[in-house]
Formats: C-alpha cells, sequence, structure tokens
C-alpha cells in the first residue's frame, strides 16, 4: 500500500505505478482499451494521450460519445456488478499510457482509501455535469455552436490549466458524430469558422481564444448552411419591430459558464 512518511494514502503515487491488482499499459493510435458488450471487469485510467469512446447501434452505425484526456477515468461499469457489460468501446487516438485497475483492487480502495475516494466521486459527479451541459447543448444550441463548445472542450478550456492551442487530430466525420449533424455541415461550419477568424487549421486545428468570447457572449451570426454568407442580413422593418423580444427570449436560456464548461478535477 503506497503510504507517504506521515502514513497518508499517496493518490498520485498510486495512479502512477503498478501493484496489486493494477497495471500500466501502452497502446498505439487506433488500438483498442476495451470493446461494447464485453465483460466490464476492470477501471481504467488515463495518464498520458487521448482517447475515445464510441457506440454501435443495432444497425451497425458508430457514433462518438465523448473524447478522452490526461486525468480521465473510463470503463467504470465494472462498480455495478462482477456481470456488468461495457456500454461503449475505448479507443487511443493517440498513444497512450493507461493504469488499468481490476474490479477487485477498485473495490478494495474505494472501501479503504478516503482520499481516493474523493477523488473517484468528485471526477464522476464533474462527469454528471458534463453529461448534464451536453444535453442543454443539444436542447437549446444550433449545431454551430455545438461545434464550437466541442472544440473548446477539446483545447481543454474550462480547467484549471492552461487550455491548448492546438487540438489532437480529429476528423471531421467525429466531430460530426458528437455533435449530432452531418459531416458536410461541420465542414461548412468550419471553414466559416477558419473566415471569422476563430480558428486556423494546416493538417492541425488551432483554436483562438476569439471563439470562446464567441461562445460566451452570443456574438456568432446566425447562419444556415444552405446560406454561407458572413455578415447578417439587414433587419426589415418587421424584425426591427420585434428584436427586443426576441433578444430577451434569447437571453432567458443563455447558460452561464459552468453549463458550457463545467468544472473539471
Amino acid at each position: 500500500m503506497l503510504r507517504n512518511r506521515k502514513g497518508t494514502f499517496n493518490t498520485d503515487r498510486y495512479l502512477s505505478a503498478t501493484g496489486p491488482g493494477r497495471r500500466i499499459i501502452r497502446l498505439k493510435a487506433k488500438q483498442v482499451f476495451s470493446s461494447q458488450g464485453e465483460r466490464a471487469d476492470c477501471l481504467f485510467y488515463l495518464r498520458t494521450g487521448r482517447a475515445k469512446l464510441t457506440v454501435v447501434s443495432r444497425g451497425g452505425k458508430e457514433a462518438t460519445v465523448t473524447l478522452l484526456t490526461p486525468g480521465d477515468f473510463f470503463g467504470e461499469e465494472c462498480m455495478a456488478g462482477p456481470n456488468e457489460q461495457r456500454t461503449t468501446s475505448a479507443t487511443a487516438i493517440t498513444v497512450c499510457v493507461v493504469l488499468k485497475i481490476d474490479s477487485e483492487e477498485l473495490t478494495r480502495v474505494l472501501h479503504s482509501e478516503n482520499a481516493f475516494s474523493d477523488l473517484f466521486v468528485q471526477f464522476v459527479a464533474h462527469r454528471s455535469s458534463r453529461t448534464q451541459a451536453d444535453l442543454i447543448d443539444q436542447l437549446f444550441n444550433n449545431s454551430e455552436r455545438r461545434l464550437a463548445r466541442t472544440l473548446l472542450l477539446m483545447a481543454d478550456y474550462g480547467k484549471t490549466s492552461d487550455p491548448v492551442t492546438v487540438i489532437p487530430k480529429v476528423t471531421q466525420q467525429t466531430l460530426a458524430e458528437m455533435i449530432g449533424t452531418t459531416r458536410s455541415r461541420v465542414s461548412f461550419f468550419m471553414n466559416r469558422f477558419r473566415k471569422l477568424g476563430y480558428i486556423s487549421y494546416n493538417g492541425r486545428i488551432h483554436i483562438h481564444e476569439s471563439l470562446l468570447s464567441m461562445v460566451l457572449h452570443d456574438k456568432l451570426p446566425e447562419q444556415n448552411a444552405s446560406r454561407p454568407t458572413l455578415l447578417d442580413p439587414p433587419l426589415s422593418r418587421a424584425r426591427n419591430a420585434i428584436a427586443p423580444c426576441s433578444k430577451l427570449t434569447s437571453a432567458a436560456f443563455e447558460h452561464p459558464l459552468k453549463y458550457f464548461f463545467p468544472p473539471q478535477h
């Protein structure tokens, strides 16, 4: 059992070292950690690299549920019981280093070490907040704003650490699956973001801080993928007459910062 000189359990050391019931594994890009439908017998902790969780429907359609960053746990289905199955597949996007914790060892450390239990419960609460924020995003925001929020989350905006300006490689199809739209619309929105100065890309996507300002202050002009103009059309008399009411309605559904970027551990 890992303890420092004062006898306190050291969570960082526990999550960075091998020991009874846990081992470190390394995977290359596109290798699979676990597959949907197989027995859930362990928890994973992502130390380095990027990964994704995907799900396949009965009709064979695959969708990306979420992207994983260092410090994330995944595979927590193993806590539900010995016969629980994986609900998603976990796949490496880049080279990954992961700590694999057997379900028996996970049960032991959760029961005996409050420091680890606190960390894990905090992570689960943050993931729940993120899931709720994703649902709110789907209900109240159009696909263009959902794409902007997804890009900012991939750049670690909203975390305690400084955001990154270059996000990991991701395909437009993956982004489309995550926000619930088509690849062609994502392509249109990405080109539009680039023309507006929110992003730049040449093989890798660079996120500019102006994209965050756009999302928080709702400054993106309303557009439709079939009308690829960059400027808002002039308001007619009728639109001018209802504009104050529209702004009030929009403000009523404007989310605080925490709903766009729930706190991270």
